[in-house]
């Protein structure tokens, strides 16, 4: 594996490529999509350079990995976003021509399936973002989320530190993306509880690896990540996406990485907070908050046996809920249990 480095960021007027190598769904939700690409604009002053396979479903893996390897090549692009999530990214990584990925480093911002594009870049010392979506995040309906929204521009348009911060307010309930009407009513909220800290308070500074947890699943069984030797001294980042897989799952799949050697190597875990709501189950504010906490629990049981010292956050908002913090993936950290803060290097 190749040293981290950041790449060059983009500024204000600059041209940025919105590429789907996941799910073409800006084709299925287009309202959507061009309510993110607006914003984009308006908001960030960035010009949105669109790719081929960008609005289609069910594209060629192959031709998805051209448009994004061309994103990388494009000398006039100066930063990479991806439009959403999907389930098949993983067909899509071994297409990439990484020479050129390698030649031509830019700030990669996408989360969910993409975690399988974060680790690729990861292993080729590329530093990328994990999150931020222009169908979730830029095309938020109601308004864009303040949080999501500085989180994000200070990603994209900085490169020292920054405090994320807790949420005042949470949600996992978008609004239903097949009725346009919806787009300009708020999502349900509901007030926020702050971090949960676990562990001894000690300052702990490293470079962050993880991601989506079912992802990081498939990329063990592929045998796609990094060795334990190579992610010694970072930082786990993981989050549950919105299939929600049941506590059981998740502690089996946080015991197979520490089987694998992982866990040992992190002496800080950040625990996105779980997404505890889709629109097949509908589960009420109760079941919501007794899903986390089954998810919590898991976790740490999952922890216990291969590092029960490591400083552990849960329900830092980096996932599937509203806001989203934007953090740097195979970027600096410094996770303070003393202080009870936590500061990326963007």
């Amino acid at each position: 594996m190749e040293p981290l480095s950041y790449p060059p960021k983009p500024k204000p007027g600059d041209r940025v490529a919105i590429v789907s190598p996941s799910a073409g769904l800006p084709a299925i939700f287009p309202h959507v999509y061009e309510l993110g690409l607006r914003r984009l604009r308006e908001e960030f002053g960035l010009v949105p350079v669109e790719y081929p396979t960008t609005r289609v479903m069910g594209a060629d893996p192959r031709d998805r990995a051209r448009d994004l390897t061309a994103a990388f090549a494009d000398p006039t692009i100066t930063a990479v976003l991806a439009t959403v999530g999907g389930d098949d990214l993983i067909t899509v990584t071994p297409y990439l021509d990484d020479a050129v990925l390698r030649a031509n480093p830019k700030p990669y911002f996408g989360y969910s399936d993409n975690t399988n594009v974060l680790n690729h870049l990861y292993r080729l010392g590329i530093v990328a973002y994990h999150g931020g979506s222009v169908l979730v995040h830029l095309g938020r309906s109601g308004a864009p989320h303040p949080l999501t929204f500085e989180s994000l521009r200070a990603a994209l348009f900085t490169s020292g530190w920054y405090e994320l911060t807790p949420a005042k307010e949470w949600g996992d309930e978008p609004r239903d993306w097949r009725d346009p009407a919806t787009l300009t009513e708020e999502p349900v909220m509901f007030p926020g509880e702050g971090w949960r800290w676990q562990g001894p308070e000690r300052l702990v500074t490293g470079r962050t690896w993880g991601g989506n947890l079912e992802i990081l699943h498939w990329l063990m069984a592929t045998d796609r990540v990094p060795s334990p030797a190579e992610l010694d001294g970072s930082v786990l980042l993981i989050e549950t996406s919105q299939e929600l897989p049941p506590a059981e799952e998740v502690f089996r799949i946080v015991r197979n990485m520490g089987e694998r050697g992982l866990l040992a190597t992190f002496p800080a875990v950040l625990v996105g907070r779980p997404k505890a709501w889709e629109f097949d189950r509908p589960h009420t504010l109760e079941q919501r908050l007794a899903w986390c906490e089954a998810q919590r629990e898991a976790v740490t049981r999952a922890l216990a046996p291969y590092n029960p010292d490591a400083v552990v956050v849960f329900d830092v908002d980096l996932g599937h809920t509203d806001p989203q913090l934007i953090v740097p993936y195979g970027g600096e950290i410094r996770v303070d249990a003393v202080e009870r803060r936590i500061s990326v290097r963007y």
